[in-house]
């Protein structure tokens, strides 16, 4: 099966462009199944993530505009609109770039983690929808085993230098100091936690955390001495917030123009730093026109990660190299399952005239015939049917000069060099 890997990220498309491509979780199997059930794709898992959505899947990289055109009727795209913004990478490609995307190398943030936890939940989509088959599911584990050695072996994730942290740093940029301020945090998941952590050692006075489930947000709230609160309330707590990071899944903004332009009259235009993570984008972009708004995106957030990657470039080149070698690894596997059928009736063959030749030789022991006899008889007829025919194939090559089938049989029959 050919593999391949097809999508945008952060590097080829802007948020814009990423936002309209992305898999929301409750569309996540629905999609794998339309595109593995309409389309030629055989097996296939979807990442989809802030900064990229891709598609993991068999296909010949000659057909990729299948996936494309796929991607582009799902959600409701002009033909041809998203071209400019994807790359394909086949086979051999495909492994690489998925190993470089699990390990964080293909990430904003160098080495950040949280990609091979989101790389594992698309694992598990795709294997809950039933899109998901040996080859696919061999490179996925494959992927796993290599992000985790090159954390192990390598410095990779020592600095912390997430998006989260990104923001945070942002934060203290603009106000110095934390202790007296407020912050509203909109979401519950990873990102929204990490950034919670950072928060709190850095001295942040006051913490409120906002989330569709108010269970989840209390859970976390209660990690770090916050206030919890449904997205339903946020309206009535705008105002306190002076920093204001989101990261949700949602599909449509939940915060517009209007909500923090009545908060800023209630601040009485006292400042407000707000950082969106998430994709599709949580605050309406028009919320940038207001006075006193400082609205960052995570595309916005590029050079203030920049100052904490030093340490991590050395990992980086480590970890190419554990890469190149364990692609090589993948490749191997993948070509030997060429060899399955061949191994197959090679050894149905082998086993046909062992069972022949045993049955003739039991034959002639209830005949009566001297067991030793029969067998040294057996053991001499049945090494004659497994040599005589590769025999005769190896005396018509090296009649017609073809070298190469002898070395291959000496290689196979572990016979050394000759003499």
């Amino acid at each position: 099966m050919a593999l391949l890997a097809f999508g945008i990220n952060h590097q080829t498309a802007p948020v814009s462009i990423r936002e309209r491509v992305a898999f929301g979780p409750d569309s996540m199997q629905s999609a794998l199944q339309d595109l593995t059930e309409r389309t030629s794709v055989d097996e296939a898992a979807i990442l989809s993530t802030c900064n990229r959505t891709e598609v993991y899947c068999g296909i010949d990289a000659a057909n990729s505009n299948v996936v494309l055109d796929w991607l582009q009727e799902f959600h409701r795209l002009d033909s041809g609109s998203l071209e400019p913004y994807v790359y394909r990478h086949p086979d051999q490609l495909a492994v690489r770039h998925m190993l470089r995307v699990a390990s964080g190398l293909d990430s904003l943030v160098l080495g950040e983690p949280q990609i091979l936890g989101q790389m594992k939940d698309a694992y598990q989509q795709a294997s809950t929808a039933g899109t998901i088959g040996k080859t696919l599911s061999k490179l996925f584990q494959h992927t796993f085993s290599v992000a985790k050695q090159i954390r192990t072996d390598t410095a990779i994730g020592h600095s912390p230098v997430s998006v989260a942290f990104a923001a945070v740093s942002l934060a203290k940029q603009i106000f110095g100091d934390l202790s007296p301020l407020t912050v509203l945090l909109i979401g519950a998941g990873e990102t929204i936690e990490l950034a919670a952590r950072h928060l709190n050692e850095s001295g942040i006075g006051r913490m409120i955390i906002a989330n569709r489930t108010a269970e989840r947000a209390h859970a976390l709230a209660s990690q770090f001495d916050g206030y919890a609160i449904a997205l339903s309330e946020m309206p009535s707590h705008l105002a306190e917030a002076d920093i204001i990071i989101s990261s949700t899944a949602s599909s449509l903004p939940i915060l517009g123009k209007g909500s923090v332009e009545s908060a800023l009259k209630q601040r009485k235009h006292k400042p407000m730093f707000m950082v969106d993570i998430a994709v599709p984008r949580d605050i309406e972009p028009e919320v940038d026109e207001l006075d006193d708004v400082y609205l960052y995106s995570v595309d916005d957030l590029q050079e203030i990660i920049q100052e904490n990657l030093q340490s991590r470039q050395d990992a980086a080149t480590q970890a190419e190299e554990i890469i190149d070698t364990q692609v090589e690894h993948f490749m191997g596997w993948l070509r030997s399952l060429d060899s399955i059928s061949t191994i197959r009736d090679f050894r149905d063959h082998a086993e046909a005239l062992r069972d022949e030749t045993v049955m003739r030789a039991l034959q002639r022991i209830r005949n009566g015939d001297n067991p030793e006899v029969v067998l040294e008889e057996l053991a001499r007829l049945l090494t004659n049917k497994l040599t005589h025919l590769p025999s005769t194939r190896m005396r018509q090559a090296s009649f017609e000069g073809r070298r190469d089938v002898l070395d291959i049989v000496r290689e196979l029959y572990n016979l050394g060099e000759e003499p």
